[in-house]
């Protein structure tokens, strides 16, 4: 055996903006940067570091406990046992984007994304959506795939004009959608009636699944109208970015025609 052999570093993705060191993280995090997540060493915290954390908390910026090894394997230089992966976006508030459509008279077109996990999967509905002059893309804070370089590269750099809002609960986000009169369209296999039979040309919001197990029971039960796309063929569903181009498509040429 070659004793010159060592295993090969694993190659951190292209589109991986770190930021490591307590010192660097938590300017990071005082000056009110976009933070999709942080990874903290499992092993010997300190006071900094559960100072740092405290922030983060308070920030509502996801925090995940991984082996030392994990962020050795991030990068060579002294981390102190904390790594941030930096948004390449500024998220925005769903809040303050859906009373302003309004206001400039708009007829609101917002896709909300529950728990789509595939970064590439986002940036395809992202770059349809752009393309359809959807308002807005709704994703959740934690178990999604967050706006990276990749996805934007993905998206054909839709990602990085279109707002998008990060919401902590996307339950609260439904809530809130039907309080402001948007009617909320899930797609969903299950449904009894086609797409093409919904009026896409009222306020809307398009719910797409993730693509594991759809969409949420708890966000199905408080949808306004529940969507599918008929399938002829012998597989029994599209990839939810497709499926989420047929139906903003269909909204695009129901507005045209209804102008």
């Amino acid at each position: 055996m070659n004793s010159n052999f060592r295993p090969r570093r694993s190659p951190r993705p292209e589109f991986e903006d770190l930021a490591f060191g307590l010192h660097a993280v938590y300017e990071l995090l005082q000056a009110g940067k976009e933070i999709n997540r942080i990874l903290i060493a499992r092993e010997g915290k300190t006071d900094a570091l559960r100072e740092l954390l405290a922030i983060a908390k308070q920030r509502q910026v996801p925090v995940q406990e991984v082996p030392k090894e994990k962020l050795n394997s991030l990068t060579r230089k002294n981390h102190q046992g904390v790594i941030a992966f930096v948004s390449p976006i500024e998220y925005q508030e769903l809040e303050q984007l859906l009373p302003t459509l309004f206001e400039q008279g708009k007829t609101p077109l917002l896709l909300v994304l529950d728990r789509i996990t595939d970064v590439r999967n986002l940036g395809a509905i992202a770059r349809s959506a752009q393309c359809a002059g959807v308002d807005a893309i709704v994703i959740p804070l934690r178990d999604a795939a967050q706006v990276t370089a990749d996805a934007i590269k993905t998206s054909a750099g839709a990602l990085a004009s279109l707002p998008v809002c990060r919401e902590r609960s996307l339950d609260r986000v439904i809530d809130f959608l039907l309080d402001s009169g948007i009617q909320l369209v899930a797609a969903t296999e299950h449904a009894a009636d086609d797409y093409y039979a919904v009026d896409f040309s009222l306020p809307t919001a398009i719910i797409m699944g993730s693509e594991e197990d759809g969409i949420h029971p708890n966000i199905l039960r408080k949808a306004s109208v529940l969507a599918r796309i008929p399938i002829v063929g012998t597989v029994g569903s599209l990839n939810v970015s497709v499926a989420a181009g047929v139906l903003l498509f269909e909204s695009v040429r129901q507005r045209i025609q209804s102008a």
